[in-house]
């Protein structure tokens, strides 16, 4: 297993990862072109990769121009290893070592994504859009 920074060369595999969870799926998967993915790659700052042969099994992508996290997601074979956790602290050591300011994300109810995050110490609060969960994480020295 190898996390390395996220590359345009790895827009490809990253969309299949997006559009192939079981939860948190697009409503429109117009919401997340590659056009938008090499922005926040390239531009908003900064993604992760985790790959097994080459073949990438998860990513993160932090936005520090707004202060959120864009993306955390796995393949669906890829649960419960372990992976979530090391790209999510990664990216949130990445992220503290830029800036102070609170990050925010949102996650559907009901699922393993909003259990992970109350389990690594974000603090809902409130609505994200229509049907998410807006959860904050503040720097802690």
């Amino acid at each position: 297993m190898n996390i390395r920074e996220a590359t345009l060369a790895a827009i490809r595999q990253i969309q299949v990862i997006r559009h192939t969870v079981t939860e948190n799926i697009l409503s429109n998967p117009e919401l997340a072109i590659d056009k938008d993915c090499e922005e926040f790659i390239s531009k908003r700052e900064k993604g992760w990769a985790c790959e097994i042969e080459g073949e990438i099994i998860g990513l993160s992508i932090i936005d520090l121009r707004d202060n959120n996290v864009w993306a955390l997601f796995l393949h669906p074979n890829q649960k419960k290893k372990g992976v979530g956790r090391l790209l999510h602290d990664l990216m949130l050591d990445w992220y503290f070592e830029q800036t102070s300011q609170k990050i925010c994300l949102g996650t559907s109810p009901k699922t393993r994504a909003e259990i992970f995050y109350k389990k690594t110490n974000w603090r809902e609060v409130g609505k994200y859009g229509k049907n998410e969960i807006k959860f904050e994480m503040t720097y802690q020295t």
